[in-house]
């Protein structure tokens, strides 16, 4: 029932203010409360504000007279000016995966992660596994696999071969195998699903395979261009004659004991499109240089002699009229050539653009005079271990304009004064000085003159002071500089 106003009138259930209602006190003594406009109302609500009236959908709206546009009047947010063709229809909502499993994300990711760590992130989940399992993500690798790899061994005792399907999603094209026979050979390129054209390069290292297995996996593995045999001491130079093939550009033997002259024989007459030789051996000859022939002048340009000790001058002679197109020579550790070995090349094989004397003990001086007089193109020269090389010769070295790379590791008679003439080689991006024992902590601190180098090694050098590291931090700041 309602109260009497003032005036004796009945006064009104409750009144609005301010937006709100307040309700009559309730008989359960919680008193009044006060509930804002627009919540949800309690229930059986004394008074309730009418609601705002429903215009129509969109789709239906009609258009407005042109007297009301006219009269400057403004339709309602949300309502078009014309007919309903002209309002567009909302697709429904686009799905998007979550970022932990977008592919196009992750793509971008993944390229972040060395090779050991995608290696991890594959495992994480399948989604991840796919995306890392392309191609792209492993261009340039090379699995390493040991023999004990290759197998797992089943509960009774038994061998089975490792499933390689995870290595042929992600395309490899190279392999080295470890300690493998002709046996595991063989039963590689029978699992490998690529083996037989997908396998460009193979390299074996402290195998046991012969001559037979040799020839049995250039035949099976087509494919196969490039071509590493080191520390397999079980083939011979008959097994080079029997499997070499034609379609081999790049070759390397080390440290395989039957490889002698006729080995360079057998190379020299079967591979006319060789483009690549690595070679160390101890018994090879300067015989053996003469056999290469005009074939490989055309295609071979790179041509590495590694610790072969009998080499002489002689040898280099053969070298430079069979190959002069070379344009990367290494003759490190063959301890007979002398500067008029140097001097052959650098008149005749005016191409080069690296060229590696390491482990040279007969070079001097006058040998770097040769080199920086007529390689006017070499971009990398190799002095580790020339005892020889004082600082006249980095005199010499300081007018060559193309050089890029200079490694003077352990050059033993290099002082501040021979530092000096490379504080003129603006073109230089790689210093090697490790081992130099008279260089000091004032001559090294010059090199910051070098602001564009990029790479500077002083490990084991006596000059290498932590207040020097902390100089080349500041003031070559974009160089590594390895301790």
């Amino acid at each position: 029932m309602s109260s009497p106003g003032v005036d004796g009138d009945p006064k009104p259930p409750c009144l609005p203010r301010n937006g709100l209602v307040k309700l009559p006190g309730q008989p359960n003594g919680l008193g009044a409360a006060s509930i804002t406009k627009g919540t949800p109302a309690a229930k059986n609500r004394p008074c309730q504000p009418p609601p705002p009236p429903t215009l129509p959908p969109p789709s239906l709206a009609a258009p407005l007279p042109r007297a009301a546009l006219a009269g400057g009047l403004c339709p309602p947010a949300g309502l078009p000016l014309g007919g309903p063709a002209s309002v567009p229809v909302p697709g429904p909502p686009v799905e998007r995966p979550p970022l932990a499993t977008d592919e196009k994300i992750l793509n971008g990711l993944f390229w972040y992660f060395s090779a050991c760590e995608k290696c991890v992130l594959a495992q994480v989940c399948k989604a991840w596994r796919r995306v890392l399992y392309q191609p792209k993500f492993w261009a340039g690798l090379t699995p390493v696999l040991h023999a004990k790899e290759l197998y797992n061994v089943l509960p009774g005792g038994e061998k089975e071969f490792v499933n390689l399907q995870g290595f042929a999603a992600r395309g490899f094209e190279g392999f080295c195998l470890v300690g493998v026979s002709d046996l595991d050979i063989c039963e590689f390129i029978d699992n490998y699903s690529l083996s037989k054209k997908g396998v460009k390069a193979m390299s074996l290292k402290r195998s046991t395979i012969t001559d037979a297995g040799l020839e049995v996996m250039l035949e099976q593995m087509q494919g196969v261009v490039r071509l590493e045999l080191s520390g397999c001491n079980d083939f011979t130079e008959a097994g080079l004659w029997s499997s070499l093939s034609a379609r081999i550009t790049s070759l390397s033997v080390s440290d395989c004991i039957n490889v002698a002259d006729d080995a360079i024989a057998a190379i020299s007459q079967l591979l006319p499109n060789l483009a690549e030789l690595s070679l160390q051996a101890y018994h090879v000859t300067d015989t053996a240089l003469a056999y290469f022939t005009a074939r490989q002048g055309h295609s071979t340009h790179t041509l590495r002699l590694l610790s072969c000790w009998e080499i002489t001058n002689h040898g280099v002679v053969n070298v430079v009229h069979s190959l002069p197109n070379l344009t990367a020579l290494s003759l490190s550790g063959c301890s007979k050539v002398t500067d008029d070995g140097v001097e052959l090349v650098a008149e005749n094989l005016r191409k080069l653009r690296s060229l590696d004397l390491s482990w040279c003990p007969r070079i001097t001086d006058m040998a770097l005079e040769y080199v920086a007089c007529d390689l006017h193109r070499l971009e990398e020269l190799v002095l580790d271990r020339c005892v020889r090389i004082t600082d006249t010769g980095l005199s010499y070295l300081s007018t060559m304009s193309s050089l890029r790379s200079l490694y003077l590791r352990w050059c033993c008679q290099v002082q501040d004064f021979g530092l000096k003439h490379l504080l003129a080689m603006r073109s230089l991006r790689l210093l090697s000085l490790a081992g130099c024992p008279l260089l000091t902590t004032t001559g090294l601190s010059g090199l910051v003159q070098l602001q564009e180098l990029e790479e500077l090694e002083l490990t084991n050098c006596p000059g290498a002071t932590p207040e020097l590291f902390k100089y080349f931090s500041q003031h070559l700041p974009r160089c590594l500089v390895i301790e």
